[in-house]
């Protein structure tokens, strides 16, 4: 009796392994044809915008806060602004813009214009 529930333990072991194997390359299908949705990155560190992207998203990472300094060490920096905006999709010709400053600043209130 109990070789029978260690089988049909494995049995279903399989089946979840044939399952998530076959979502993985369902979700790799979708972000190879561009529909993987942009992370929100506002408030976190620059590190998670490093370790969320596809290595090959080209970006460009910035400081914010009107000193022009250069993003030496990611661990250290916050994001404070990011283009796309979280949820729209990314695809390879999208050049992923984040605004930065050191962790313990605040970010700079938001430019915002008047719309006519």
């Amino acid at each position: 009796m109990r070789r029978r529930a260690v089988v049909g333990a494995g049995a279903v072991l399989a089946l979840a392994a044939v399952a998530v194997s076959s979502t993985e390359e369902t979700a790799t299908a979708g972000e190879e044809a561009g529909t993987r949705p942009m992370p929100d990155f506002l408030g976190r560190g620059l590190w998670q915008v490093f370790t969320r992207l596809d290595r090959r998203t080209r970006l460009d990472v910035h400081d914010v806060s009107g000193r022009d300094r250069r993003v030496l060490w990611p661990p250290r920096w916050q994001v404070c602004t990011q283009y796309p905006a979280a949820g729209t999709g990314l695809d390879r010709r999208t050049t992923v813009m984040i605004g930065v400053v050191r962790k313990g600043e605040t970010c700079p209130p938001r430019v915002r214009t008047a719309r006519r």
